[in-house]
């Protein structure tokens, strides 16, 4: 019932908080909270780390982007391009990489996510350096006119909030109990029975749909898809946000996106110093927080992660 109510609350902040702030701040928190949950699914509910989550959040971006200027789609159909060309990435680097475990595994991850990186750079349809720029955001459904700024921050909310949803229920569900068993004690969860690099590979896929699908509302929602968004700050970025608000924990990363999110936009005017002042954010972080600032939270109360 607390949960319901906390969840309940959040939401309702939500759905009026463009008419207190700024819809274009809130709809790069909410897209960079759905990212920070995509890739806890794997590290903290699979036990997988990945040094290149950036490379599905980015390239879904890119799709996304050209989808929507150059084949003329609407924004549903273009979002939905991005998301399942990041799912085909991960379908071919979880293949990859979910036989390798530990530091091996990341460094499969960091290795192909260069390569994408490379790829973007190199790729006449990315623009290069330039990026994809002007990005329509067109009529939903061909239908709704997302040209307001509000009217796009619900779209993103509903966006965020459905594929909430979707890995609370993966989460709480008989598959999600496995992958916790996988994260905890792979012998053991091999012993029981349990394809392990089945379960590794379906959560890596789900997770890097979920992170593309983060990658392309971005694109359209802001009109522009940079290499800025596959590169390796990037995959680097979006692990501090996780730990920073509690992996393992649902909520926890969207909080910690949300504070690095409002660290980068407030603190901008100081320059390189918002890097070290989120370094030490960070520390301080590890050393008051070990768990996170949700994690913490929870732990001190009594609650169960999740």
């Amino acid at each position: 019932m607390s949960k319901r109510l906390i969840y309940g609350g959040l939401l309702l902040a939500l759905l009026v908080a463009p008419f207190v702030g700024y819809p274009m701040f809130l709809m790069k928190v909410l897209c960079f909270a759905l990212f920070a949950s995509a890739f806890n699914l794997l590290i903290g509910f699979t036990g997988l780390l990945s040094f290149g989550h950036a490379m599905f959040f980015g390239f879904a971006a890119y799709v996304s982007g050209h989808a929507a200027k150059v084949w003329g789609m609407t924004p549903e159909l273009a979002v939905l391009a991005g998301t399942l060309s990041a799912a085909c990435i991960g379908l071919f680097t979880g293949w990859l990489a979910v036989r390798r475990q530990g530091i091996y595994f990341a460094m499969v991850t960091l290795a192909l996510a260069q390569m994408i990186y490379f790829l973007c750079v190199q790729s006449p349809f990315t623009y290069a350096e330039d990026g994809i720029q002007s990005i329509p955001r067109g009529k939903l459904f061909g239908v709704f006119d997302l040209s307001s700024d509000t009217s796009m921050y619900y779209v993103v909310l509903a966006i965020f909030v459905a594929a909430f949803a979707l890995i609370y229920r993966v989460v709480h569900s008989p598959f999600g109990q496995v992958l916790k068993s996988v994260r905890e004690n792979e012998p053991r969860a091999l012993s029981l029975g349990y394809n392990v690099d089945h379960y590794k590979l379906v959560a890596f896929v789900l997770s890097a749909g979920l992170a593309g699908l983060a990658g392309a509302t971005k694109a359209i929602a802001f009109g522009l898809a940079t290499l800025t968004d596959v590169g390796w700050q990037m995959s680097g970025e979006v692990v501090l946000m996780t730990l920073l608000g509690g992996m393992g924990t649902m909520i926890g990363p969207s909080v910690g996106a949300a504070i690095i999110i409002t660290m980068e936009n407030y603190l901008a005017s100081l320059g390189s110093w918002v890097t070290i002042i989120m370094g030490c954010t960070f520390v301080t972080c590890v050393l008051v927080f070990r768990r996170g600032i949700v994690g913490e939270i929870e732990h001190r109360f009594g609650g169960k992660k999740g």
